[in-house]
């Protein structure tokens, strides 16, 4: 509840104070006293530009990346197969004025043209409420093989004020209105794709971080019931750390679809600080033949980005001969 209700001031707080001001203090500490004030003031003022264009024009670009992914284990009917996977779009970070980013993301989802689209979780920031006013540009998501989604930590209603039993009338709130958007939320469950004789399966595992008090509903067994281990199968996980806690040793899923980390939704050059202390901080990772793809998002619960714009990305399977 904390961080939801006090993450964007705490940011606008440290943007335009507290790390203009280190700056400058640091530039008259270390460079020689004629020109460490002067230096210290340009930097200030740049780091404060930088911070103003990350709450405005940074939070509201993104970019469609296309990403292959090759298994031996790919039906034949399936090579080409594409997928557009979007995530975290938090879309009470989007209301009122910037409402259009949203359509914008929907009408470039839709220009891809692909067999189906998955979204993996965190829909909103805190409460149920913020998906209202954008369920009509949500709705016109639609794809041969259909819309599937899973939920994200936010969507399990866990940051608002309120008493348990308000919590989870308001969780089942969030998956109805998933559902009303004409989405297959999928909760621990999977389904079978097919194309003529040949068939692929999606399967759907509810949020598993290995964070503690991040909601953990997430069941690998139930999600794979029934699933053949001859299947190819590609996975929905919201947090990735799930690929090396349970997804890894425990299934034998070819190709996982993650998000959650937002890449910090701060970046160098393509760079994340988290790259650092996470891995699977964004892009694609492998081990042998397995892979995980890990989006950095559409939103945030902070409205700022900088040099990690929002994310679409376009995933084609191809059968590795």
């Amino acid at each position: 509840m904390f961080i939801a209700k006090f993450s964007t001031p705490f940011t606008l707080l440290l943007g335009f104070l507290v790390v203009p001001l280190l700056v400058f203090f640091l530039c008259r500490w270390l460079l020689p006293k004629r020109w460490g004030r002067k230096i210290g003031a340009a930097g200030a003022c740049v780091v404060f530009g930088l911070f103003g264009y990350g709450l405005t024009y940074g939070f509201e670009e993104f970019h469609v990346n296309h990403i292959t992914y090759e298994s031996s284990d790919l039906p034949e009917a399936f090579d080409g197969y594409r997928i557009v996977h979007f995530s975290d779009a938090h879309l009470g970070s989007y209301a009122a004025r910037r409402q259009w980013v949203i359509q914008r993301v929907v009408d470039s989802i839709l220009a891809q043209k692909s067999d189906m689209i998955v979204f993996t979780g965190d829909l909103q920031n805190v409460v149920p409420a913020e998906i209202l006013p954008f369920k009509d540009m949500l709705s016109q998501l639609h794809a041969p093989d259909g819309v599937y989604s899973i939920l994200g930590n936010h969507d399990y209603d866990v940051y608002q004020d309120a008493d348990e039993a308000t919590k989870r009338a308001n969780c089942l709130l969030t998956q109805e209105y998933e559902r009303q958007l004409g989405w297959t939320l999928l909760m621990n469950e999977n389904r079978s794709i097919h194309r003529g004789a040949d068939s692929i399966v999606l399967a759907g595992m509810e949020n598993r971080g290995n964070v503690s008090r991040m909601p953990r509903p997430g069941n690998l067994a139930m999600t794979m019931q029934g699933v053949d281990t001859a299947s190819f199968v590609v996975m929905l996980q919201h947090d990735p750390s799930a690929w090396f806690e349970k997804i890894l040793p425990e299934s034998h899923a070819q190709l996982t679809l993650s998000g959650h980390t937002h890449g910090m939704q701060f970046g160098i050059g393509g760079w994340s600080p988290m790259s650092l202390v996470k891995e699977e901080w964004g892009g694609m990772l492998y081990r042998g033949n397995r892979a995980m793809y890990v989006s950095t998002g559409i939103g945030g619960l902070i409205p700022f980005r900088l040099g990690m714009p929002g994310e679409i990305a376009v995933v084609t399977l191809k059968r590795k001969h």
